[in-house]
């Protein structure tokens, strides 16, 4: 078969199957282009870590502005397109979503700040909470588990704004290159300790309090993922100052970890905890 023959043969399989990303009414999100603006973000909150850029007092300035001004136009694209798609009606469009898309690119930028005052608490946690930790700097270039947590934080002001697609491509990214998925919807306190992170899973509808040190492995998870319960809250409660070793599962959106908690490693936990518990058995 010739070259004409192959190409026509996948121009079929689009007629026939669809899945393509057009630049039309149907237009979605472009992963490329949200991982780009997610990176930004980052330099944004650690400004000469994360790209190779020359930072210092008498450029600071301009180069926060170049990355603010680049920030505020891709993502207000990429969140109108979501919309849109969302919607499903080209109306919507000329209507409010480019309004809607800028005004929450703006208040992104806006919670900047915010985002880099719960970071730092991350670091601090993660400074204090592993002896192998050398320093903030080091933390900040070569820990999975606060790259992890960064993006999330992004993430979850995003999703709890109502965009779609975005914070969940945001979060899948991270996830593919640390082995950690969190959720964006999950709801997670500052000073939040991850150590090591591989394989670590936490639902959508988990609640996470402060001070909170969970290790690789471990689940916090649902008990049925049956589509019915979409709207329902699935998965646990973890309450202030608990720590959750290494392959420990929790699962259920009734499950609560009490206060002070300990689960210990590879532990089975279905049912609430009281506060101050140390769990070093199943419990189901």
């Amino acid at each position: 078969m010739n070259i004409d023959g192959l190409i026509n043969g996948i121009l079929d399989s689009y007629d026939t199957y669809g899945l393509i990303n057009r630049s039309e009414t149907e237009n979605f999100p472009n992963r490329q282009n949200v991982v780009q603006v997610l990176s930004d973000l980052q330099s944004l909150v650690f400004p000469g870590f994360r790209t190779a850029e020359e930072i210092c007092p008498s450029n600071l300035r301009y180069v926060t502005g170049l990355k603010v001004n680049s920030i505020i136009a891709t993502l207000t694209k990429e969140i109108e397109k979501a919309l849109v798609f969302t919607a499903g009606t080209q109306e919507v469009t000329s209507s409010h979503c480019f309004k809607l898309a800028e005004k929450t690119a703006l208040a992104l930028i806006e919670e900047i700040p915010e985002i880099r005052r719960l970071i730092s608490l991350d670091v601090k946690a993660l400074m204090a909470g592993d002896p192998a930790a050398k320093s903030d700097e080091e933390i900040i270039l070569s820990y999975p588990g606060l790259e992890a947590i960064l993006v999330h934080r992004i993430a979850y002001f995003l999703y709890k704004n109502g965009v779609p697609i975005i914070p969940r491509i945001m979060s899948e990214h991270v996830h593919g290159k640390t082995g950690i998925d969190i959720h964006p919807g999950a709801k997670i306190g500052e000073s939040f300790f991850i150590d090591h992170g591989t394989g670590i899973v936490i639902g959508e509808t988990c609640v996470i309090g402060k001070n909170v040190k969970i290790y690789q492995g471990v689940t916090l998870g649902a008990l049925s993922v049956k589509k019915s319960l979409q709207d329902k809250k699935r998965h646990p409660t973890i309450e202030d100052d608990v720590t959750i070793y290494a392959n420990a599962t929790i699962l259920g959106g009734d499950t609560i970890i009490g206060k002070g908690a300990t689960i210990g490693g590879n532990t089975w936990v279905t049912e609430s905890v009281e506060a101050g518990s140390k769990i070093f058995s199943q419990i189901q």
